[in-house]
């Protein structure tokens, strides 16, 4: 088996180690064999992203047009391709995953036009003879740490935005997931970006990440994965004097109030909660139902989710694929105990057999829960829901908004002032009316609140706000 190796300074280069690439639908299955790189590599490609900021922050808006317009082409061409490599790596089911490559398609596209839109301001100073410029340069160095639940689609939307605005890169994707930024690597190298630009740097955040948060030589980090490894990057970044995104937990709610259309309730808690094998940190997790509705909300929900067929990523008929590691299927397996210890009946939440060794996971429903529970507090991050009952709206709200994260929410109702009030008073960066909490276009800005998230919005226009730095500048005309 070849061995997929780190790109530093334009060159493919092996690592100080080796890490297989396991599908979870068939742990016999091998992806691949990718490069391990040590500190000294991430040093290495960071001093090569130094050197090639130079003269990839000053050339022209076409050429990086050029390159991310070629890679998105590219990207879109071999969606079916990539979509394949991303279910068995990651383990979403497969038209899942090619729309996953889609999406990622679509970034690189719009970010190639945002290349040619990066514009300014010219204003009259209240001084006589000077007039004031405002101008968006590139920060400079630019360190990524990507999780291993979106494999193409987040990494997609921090690259494309920052070479868009003349940065360059240094990005550790998650250790379990390599292989799709290892494509999109290799895209932009044929799509003629110089090198340096962009560096793959492969391996465990312990070493890898460690190499980048804190580092002189970056001038920020943009991380997407737990809280608690946030955190202590966002202390580090802070005391280096590193612009840092963070994007972390979620624990988001979906309100459902007794007018809701029942069916299309229904169907976004679905989808919400346990496509993706619920491992998305949008997923609406808790269900918070008055009291009118909730009994039939709870019988079609349970009829729905146990009719779900759980099974290999790249079967035809598969609907949830299966959880992307052992160490996650026991944390989901632990979460569905600690609610049933806690006074939660359980409906599903067992693992299934399949025809291959992977580790499938039956979606759990938990009712009977409050909202002081762990299982409503804590995230799980796997396809596990829980119902609170309440009594009306009012309780709803309070409900949905007690929690430390704030990243996405949702309502079903048929009640304009109930979604107006909602939309307005909901504690969360994104809220979503009669649709899944789960799941937002490529050209807005995503992001969250409280402990969901930290510093600027990603994707969109709002991307800028942090791959650039404003310069004021006063001309004296006289």
């Amino acid at each position: 088996m070849s061995e997929f190796k780190n790109l530093i300074d334009g060159q493919w280069v092996g690592g100080a180690s080796i890490s297989r690439n396991i599908n979870p639908s068939d742990t016999a299955d091998i992806v691949g064999e990718y490069a391990q790189a040590d500190a000294a590599q991430a040093r290495q490609a960071v001093q090569a992203a130094r050197a090639a900021f130079k003269s990839w922050s000053v050339s022209t808006p076409q050429l990086r047009f050029d390159v991310l317009d070629r890679a998105g082409s590219t990207i879109l061409a071999r969606k079916e391709e990539l979509g394949r490599l991303l279910a068995r790596e990651e383990g979403k089911t497969l038209p899942e995953a090619i729309g996953e490559v889609g999406r990622a398609a679509q970034i690189f596209k719009f970010f190639a036009g945002e290349a040619l839109r990066i514009g300014g301001e010219l204003v009259p100073s209240v001084r006589p003879g000077l007039t004031v410029e405002m101008t968006r340069e590139p920060l400079g160095v630019i360190g990524m740490i990507t999780p291993w639940n979106f494999p193409i689609a987040i990494p997609a939307w921090k690259i494309a935005p920052a070479l868009a605005y003349g940065n360059t890169v240094v990005i550790k994707p998650a250790d379990l997931v390599p292989g799709c930024t290892w494509e999109i690597a290799r895209i932009l190298v044929e799509s003629g970006l110089p090198a340096g630009v962009l560096n793959l740097v492969m391996g465990r955040g312990s070493v890898v990440g460690e190499a980048l948060v804190g580092s002189s030589d970056v001038d920020a980090i943009s991380f997407t994965g737990s809280v608690a490894t946030g955190r202590a990057i966002g202390a580090k970044c802070f005391a280096a004097g590193q612009k840092v995104q963070l994007e972390m937990g979620g624990k988001n709610p979906m309100v459902v109030v007794d007018d809701a259309d029942l069916n299309v309730a229904v169907e976004a808690c679905l989808n919400g909660a346990f496509y993706s094998t619920g491992q998305r940190c949008t997923a609406s997790s808790r269900l918070i139902v008055t009291d009118g509705i909730h009994d039939r909300f709870v019988a079609a929900l349970t009829e729905k989710m146990r009719a779900l067929r759980v099974g290999h990523a790249l079967a035809a008929d598969t609907q949830i694929g299966p959880v992307v590691d052992a160490k996650q299927l026991k944390q989901d397996l632990d979460y569905i105990e600690i609610a049933r210890s806690e006074g939660g009946t359980v409906v599903g939440g067992e693992q299934v057999k399949r025809d291959t060794e992977g580790f499938f996971l039956a979606p759990a429903l938990v009712t009977g829960t409050t909202n002081a529970m762990r299982i409503n507090r804590e995230e799980v991050f796997g396809p596990v829901a829980s119902v609170i009952r309440v009594k009306d709206y009012d309780e709803a709200l309070a409900t949905a908004n007690d929690t430390e994260f704030g990243l996405s929410t949702g309502i079903c109702t048929t009640s304009l002032k109930y979604a107006s009030h909602f939309k307005r008073h909901a504690q969360a960066g994104m809220v979503m009316v009669n649709a899944a909490t789960a799941g937002v276009d490529y050209h807005v800005p995503f992001g969250g609140r409280k402990g969901s998230s930290y510093g600027p919005r990603e994707q969109g226009t709002y991307a800028r706000e942090f791959y650039t730095t404003v310069k004021t500048a006063y001309i004296n005309a006289g």
